[in-house]
């Protein structure tokens, strides 16, 4: 594969825990109910306050650089910005609040493949919750998901009926936030595609849909192919939808097909500005993940690497550290970021880029059902025709008004509606999918 075929690859998508024999500092509590490595055990967190000390202490410590010499963020993260982060961070912040919020969820540890694998599993109270698997992407992690479970598990409460109702379930990808750290080769979205499919079997689902956007977009989409009959259909805020031609413009650099409509030209230079402004970060993690040896060690370092993502993304989180209300607070912003650095997955995450070596936005010819939600501030926005010729059997498309690259974590009631209705058609087929009862609500 070309260099940038293989940047285009692995364009999207938690050192240290202690999860039952790997390294960490930060502490959890686990029960283990079966001597088999398949049983599933319930799982907490507690971060040792030794841990959030030295955490402060280093934020403190930061070098910082000169200022950048543009009054734009052209040459990355601004100084500003990320001293502003920085000082809530150090003076502000508490991490106990999000703890509480994530010990207060139902989360578990299954061994699958040989790796640890962590997940919250919220059972509906409804009967006939459909059961839907949620992946995260880079640099998201499931606290980018914890907006959307109470509206998706208790739908009545939300503006929805109880036949709208989920069950929840939303992994830590591999190498990130509390699952198992890879120590060898070979984990990319197939194989935690193969991986997610063992965990809904193991919950006792037999009929199951998937969402991601992102890197979750890669593994829900390979969840499709891999022909599981369990799963019935899969949504997706960031498909896989760049025809042949407009991807081989891109690559290189020639003008775009001729004939684009309107939506068409729109998303070929929301991806054109990518590629030419954005893509960086990808390419180092695609290609010398091992080297990020900085954010592993400095916190600020890896706030401003988790930050400089997407423009809009950046842009929005630079106006909620100038004051601004957005669909993101500064506490949500360091949450996720706070997470990383508690598990020390900074390089283990970013290995997933150079484990991957699928075409990110090609269309893989997914033929089971296909929701799609277009949100504006995407990385690109899927127009409808391509999506049309992309997946064969979709079964809704909508656009959105407002939200970006975070789909659940800006917008949860948006996403919460386009989860519901894009899978209402198949709710039918999915009214025998139950799951044993120890493991949620």
């Amino acid at each position: 594969m070309k260099t940038t075929e293989r940047i285009i690859a692995s364009t999207l998508m938690a050192g240290a825990i202690v999860l039952h024999g790997t390294t960490s500092s930060a502490q959890t509590e686990s029960t283990i109910q079966s001597g088999s490595n398949e049983s599933i055990r319930p799982f907490r967190i507690h971060v040792p306050a030794k841990e959030l000390a030295n955490l402060k202490r280093r934020i403190l410590a930061t070098k910082w650089p000169g200022k950048e010499t543009v009054s734009d963020q052209s040459q990355g993260v601004q100084l500003e910005t990320v001293q502003k982060l920085a000082h809530y961070w150090a003076t502000d912040y508490d991490w106990r609040k999000v703890e509480a919020r994530l010990n207060a969820l139902p989360q578990f540890i299954t061994n699958i493949d040989g790796l640890d694998i962590h997940f919250i599993h919220v059972r509906s109270k409804h009967p006939n919750a459909l059961p839907v698997i949620i992946t995260h992407g880079w640099p998201g992690s499931i606290i980018e998901q914890m907006k959307v479970i109470e509206p998706l598990t208790n739908p009545t409460a939300h503006g929805g009926k109880a036949e709208d109702a989920f069950d929840v379930v939303i992994p830590s990808l591999p190498g990130h936030g509390f699952s198992g750290k890879p120590t060898a080769t070979g984990w990319d979205p197939i194989r935690i595609a193969r991986a997610w499919i063992v965990l809904m079997k193991r919950l006792g689902y037999t009929r199951f849909v998937a969402q991601g956007g992102d890197w979750g977009d890669a593994v829900s989409e390979q969840m499709a192919l891999l022909g599981a009959p369990e799963l019935i259909g899969i949504h997706t805020n960031m498909p896989a939808t760049v025809p042949d031609d407009v991807a081989t413009a891109l690559q290189f650099g020639t003008p775009p097909p001729s004939g684009l409509s309107a939506d068409e030209k729109h998303a070929y230079d929301q991806l054109d500005f990518f590629y030419k402004h954005g893509v960086a970060y990808a390419q180092e993690m695609g290609n010398r993940p091992q080297t990020l040896y900085g954010i592993e060690d400095s916190p600020v370092g890896l706030a401003a690497w988790m930050l400089d993502h997407d423009a809009s993304s950046h842009a929005l989180i630079a106006r909620v550290f100038d004051g601004k209300t957005e669909g993101l607070t500064r506490d949500d912003i360091i949450d996720n970021i706070t997470l990383y650095w508690l598990t020390g997955t900074a390089v283990s995450s970013a290995r997933l880029y150079w484990e991957s070596k699928l075409p990110f936005f090609a269309p893989k010819k997914v033929t089971i059902p296909v929701a799609v939600s277009v949100f504006p501030d995407e990385i690109y926005a899927a127009p409808r025709s391509w999506a049309e010729k992309a997946f064969s059997n979709l079964i809704h498309y909508n656009r959105l008004p407002k939200g970006g690259h975070f789909a659940a974590w800006e917008q949860p009631e948006f996403y919460s509606t386009e989860l519901r209705a894009a899978f209402q058609s198949l709710r039918q087929t999915a009214s025998n999918g139950t799951a044993k009862a120890p493991t949620g609500r």
